[in-house]
């Protein structure tokens, strides 16, 4: 009875989870293999590509507006977007192709060695009912069934032991635009004033005053996402926009400097 007990206290902490056998299609218990939830790593694309989007093209315009010309800040802010929007839609779709290659490699291993060393996997697995309170004699009826199904050991080790869920490679594409077109709308929001003021330090200041409304809002929307209230999601904003008004800092002062430094030499 007590084992039966802890068997159940261990099947409700580990994700089991389910997935279609490869001959018949139909699903198949035993898929160990944990799923996030629904368009969740899609959510992350579009906030690491949105709050990236947001700093680093106001920062480089706010760097560009010590040159003074407005032609120069649309068009180094336009190069740094595209160029941006290209190169974080390339990372996320060579980062899951990453994901899927070391997942390949790591259940390739667990593979060989339950052909080459049963009893090395049947150790992993003792080890792994033992992370929830299930005694060697508890937790061996429940090996010695796992072990008659090698894609039931495989995938039962990859999650519970590896904690890898199977990234899904046709998805990197999707993840690629997510992340691309969230840096470029992220990043064209504060250069829109760029197009209609045409004195710099007056669309400097109203892109200041968009882009520091934007961080404060995406600071506090991330963290309710993600389950965050009170005083943690205003702590979020905040920190959002520090680092959104730091980054612009630096380059706006190394902009300046340099601007500065040429024109003495000139002079």
């Amino acid at each position: 009875m007590e084992c039966q007990s802890i068997s159940i206290q261990a099947s409700q902490k580990v994700d089991y989870g389910t997935a279609s056998h490869p001959e018949d299609g139909n699903s198949t218990p035993g898929q160990c293999q944990r799923t996030p939830p629904k368009h969740s790593e899609y959510l992350r694309d579009a906030i690491i590509g949105f709050a990236d989007g947001l700093t680093v093209p106001f920062a480089v315009t706010a760097g560009l507006t010590a040159m003074g010309s407005s032609k120069v800040v649309i068009i180094g802010g336009l190069a740094e977007l595209v160029g941006g929007c290209i190169s974080m839609g390339l990372g996320a779709w060579l980062g899951t192709a990453s994901d899927a290659k070391s997942y390949e490699v790591e259940e390739n291993k667990v593979e060989n060695e339950y052909l080459e060393t049963p009893s090395s996997v049947e150790h992993a697995l003792l080890e792994v009912f033992s992370k929830y309170g299930m005694s060697p004699l508890c937790a061996r009826p429940a090996v010695h069934e796992l072990m008659q199904n090698e894609r039931h050991v495989v995938n039962f080790l990859m999650s519970a032991e590896k904690n890898l869920a199977k990234p899904d490679p046709s998805k990197a594409w999707i993840s690629a635009l997510v992340m691309g077109f969230a840096y470029f709308f992220g990043g064209l929001t504060p250069m829109l004033p760029y197009f209609f003021v045409h004195i710099v330090e007056e669309a400097l200041l109203i892109s200041t005053v968009i882009t520091a409304v934007i961080l404060l809002g995406f600071g506090y929307s991330k963290a309710i996402l993600i389950g965050v209230r009170g005083r943690g999601a205003y702590i979020s904003a905040l920190q959002t926009l520090c680092v959104g008004g730091l980054a612009a800092g630096v380059s706006f002062g190394l902009m300046r400097a340099i601007n500065h430094k040429l024109e003495m030499s000139k002079s």
